[in-house]
């Protein structure tokens, strides 16, 4: 449907071959067009999913609302420009963390339920309510361990959107990797592709060659868009992303995984010959990584090797001090984060899959990949509890999960410094994250960075109630109707008032966590406790300023309270660019919410002197 209704406004304002350039801001697409006589500005208007069409600064400006990004992003692809801007954010910094935790947030609540399944299961099999050999335990296990073991194809589709790829071709790439006429390979002699030799490896579980084969994977749909017929790519360009990525997978990060695993797994071999405790250190600090990476499956011959020879292993003695540390910081997270915020409601399911089933992935992926403070307390906890545990020479017994029953069993030998060594991980773990690895700002709820749709995903779960708006700035009312924007106007953003700041401070208006801040810097999108969902748009038309004069003091998710600085402009400067400072303040959602101003136009107001109101 998206796709449709670009191919209709491309359509109505000329057609590709009639755009110059195309940009965003908060509310609005921003055409550039060769001949503004070709676009049809009625049959714009006319169209459901558009609230205005605004005319002004050399620019055909279509309102589309808070789902402007949605539609510049089908766009794009359409119109094809060659040195065009994708967007007022295309000068944000490549982040390895945002996309990290942007790949793995929308499967959170995945990776937690499947633990759970898999924790509970645990508990029946060692309790003896369920035989692990019966079709009732292989049932359920397949529903606890799906997302687990087709981690590639649900990273697949993650991660191509966020590279802007299809997302579908992307979850395709992931499956060839598990497909049945491929895993039937492993284990054979001889393989090859095209007479090239062919090693193949266990991709399930794994996550660091979706990760390299995604980003290839969307810098090749763009450059095949860019020469293939626009009639032809609906087939061609899939197929051809097929017909090279997935050979490539195979090829190269088959061989190369398997190699850097050995290389780890003999280094670190190497190391506990040299010295326990240097071993354990290193062990403990580099493993929740090595686990990212999937190279943590190179240990496991070496581990079946130790049992198998010596009666215990020293590798996963060191390494079980990791689940613990992990815990430990869920712990920690759990008891930093508000009641009912979203972080205990990641934290505390994922606390009991990592105790009763061993499995720390919601940790691991859902809390720690999200904070950098917690890659660093996860690497000092598991470090010094895998320390003390190299030191004493700590033996795994069994080959067994990490988890409170093996620890029942005493799976572990000598069982006291086992204990020592785990409780301080875990202990380490708790305290660093509650007093530091989580800042104050995020404690009350938790965002990733694909905050997109998280205010109708919050707005679900919070009672509609009627709430006063301040007003976010000292300066003087100014009437909706009397803005000299169209769009603002008209209301067809949302309805409130504007204020005409007489200095650059601009202060949160109500008590609530901020779901934008766009890179311009000279607009905020915030949710109120209510469930109302305001924007702040500081002058009109200063989104093509790209920032400049513009310092903001608030990031995405975090949350405020009223009268917090969000952001600082130099008045001045804007108003010598030639730009007027009228700042909107709306409210977005009118179809849920009533608004009341209780200013007149032309009043002189205070930062958090009563502004609007609002009700459900």
């Amino acid at each position: 449907m998206l796709e449709k209704e670009a191919k209709e406004l491309l359509a109505l304002v000329g057609g590709k071959e009639n755009v110059n350039q195309l940009v965003h801001c908060a509310t609005r697409l921003r055409f550039e067009l060769k001949d503004e006589s070709l676009a049809q500005k009625k049959e714009i208007e006319a169209k459901p999913y558009v609230l205005s069409v605004v005319i002004s600064g050399g620019q055909y400006q279509i309102v589309i609302g808070p789902k402007v990004t949605e539609y510049f992003a089908a766009l794009m692809p359409l119109i094809n420009l060659e040195g065009s801007k994708k967007s007022d954010d295309s000068k944000q910094k490549f982040s390895l963390l945002k996309v990290i935790s942007g790949a793995f947030s929308p499967l959170i609540p995945l990776l937690a339920g499947a633990g759970m399944i898999k924790a509970l299961l645990m508990v029946l099999v060692e309790f003896g309510l369920l035989s692990d050999a019966s079709s009732t335990y292989a049932i359920l296990s397949a529903a606890g361990n799906s997302v687990f073991y087709f981690m590639p194809i649900f990273l697949g589709i993650t991660l191509s959107k966020q590279f802007g790829g299809n997302m579908y071709v992307g979850g395709a790439i992931g499956a060839a990797l598990l497909e049945p006429s491929f895993t039937g390979l492993i284990g054979q002699e001889g393989v090859n592709f095209l007479g090239i030799s062919v090693v193949p490896v266990d991709y399930a579980t794994t996550v660091f060659p979706i990760f390299i084969i995604s980003f290839v994977y969307a810098f090749l749909d763009k450059q095949l868009r860019k020469i293939i017929k626009q009639e032809l790519q609906m087939f061609l360009v899939p197929m051809i992303c097929l017909l090279v990525l997935v050979p490539m997978a195979i090829l190269v990060f088959g061989p190369f995984g398997t190699t850097i695993g050995n290389l780890v797994s003999g280094f670190i071999a190497m190391l506990f010959d040299f010295s326990n405790l240097l071993a354990g250190l290193v062990l403990g600090a580099t493993y929740p990584f090595l686990t990212i990476l999937g190279l943590h499956w190179g240990f496991t011959p070496i581990t079946l090797q130790n049992l198998s020879q010596f009666g215990g292993d020293v590798i996963e003695g060191a390494a079980v001090c990791c689940v613990y540390a992990e815990v430990g910081i869920a712990i920690g997270a759990y008891l930093k984060g508000r009641k009912g915020s979203k972080i205990r409601g990641i934290a505390g399911p994922a606390i009991l899959t990592g105790l009763l089933a061993g499995v720390t992935e919601p940790i691991l992926y859902g809390i720690i990949m999200c904070y950098k403070r917690l890659m660093v307390i996860v690497a000092i906890a598991g470090g010094i509890g895998g320390a003390i545990n190299g030191l004493f020479h700590v033996t795994m017994n069994a080959y067994v999960f990490h988890n409170l029953f093996s620890v029942a069993m005493m799976t572990y030998s000598p069982f006291v410094p086992f204990l020592i060594g785990c409780a301080t991980a875990l202990v380490i773990g708790l305290l660093l994250t509650y007093f530091w690895g989580i800042p104050a700002e995020d404690s009350a709820d938790f965002q990733s960075p694909d905050a997109a749709s998280l205010p109708e995903v919050q707005q679900a779960s919070k009672e509609m109630k009627a709430m006063t708006i301040a007003a976010p700035a000292n300066g003087k009312v100014i009437a909706l109707e009397k803005v000299e924007d169209e769009a603002f106007a008209q209301g067809a953003v949302g309805k409130g008032v504007a204020i005409l700041p007489t200095d650059g401070k601009i202060y949160a208006p109500a008590d609530g966590q901020i779901t934008t801040v766009f890179p311009t810097k000279h607009a905020i999108g915030m949710q109120c406790e209510n469930g109302a969902e305001l924007l702040i748009h500081v002058g009109l038309n200063t989104v093509e300023l790209n920032g400049k004069y513009f310092t903001v003091h608030v990031k995405d998710g975090e949350t405020v309270k009223k009268g917090q600085l969000l952001l600082e402009c130099d008045i001045e400067q804007i108003r010598k660019a030639g730009y007027l400072l009228t700042t909107p303040v709306l409210v977005t959602n009118t179809d849920q919410m009533s608004v009341t101003c209780r200013l007149a136009h032309g009043a002189q107001v205070t930062a958090g002197e009563a502004m609007l109101e609002v009700n459900a």
